[in-house]
């Protein structure tokens, strides 16, 4: 799927098989207008539909491969929201590199008002 210039575009690509899972993956390119990881980035989705993980290459620091995961989702008021994020270098199998942490986000409590 293409869409306008100014607008970047979106393409389907090889799923990626997790353990037992195998997750839909969607190419995006990113307009340079808008401030990002990178211009080109990768989401994988369950078969939920929900995001499970995110690859970028790290620009402002290197231009490095990274693989963020998303996980533990809870919902929330009927938002399903994620409750760890974790992000690792990315090997050239695609693969993260554990050993490699860059960054560690929980959350907890979320409430909407």
């Amino acid at each position: 799927m293409s869409l306008e210039p100014s607008a970047g575009e979106v393409s389907e690509i090889e799923p990626l098989k997790q353990g037992a899972e195998q997750w839909r993956g969607l190419r995006v390119k990113f307009p340079r207008h808008i401030a990002s990881h990178s211009d080109e980035q990768d989401f994988y989705f369950g078969d939920d539909f929900l995001l499970r993980r995110h690859d970028y290459r790290v620009d402002v620091a290197g231009s490095f491969p990274a693989a963020q995961y998303v996980e533990d989702i809870v919902d929330v008021q009927g938002f399903k929201m994620p409750m760890r994020r974790r992000a690792y270098v990315r090997g050239p199998d695609l693969a993260p590199v554990r050993d490699l942490l860059l960054v560690a986000i929980d959350l907890t409590g979320y409430v909407f008002s």
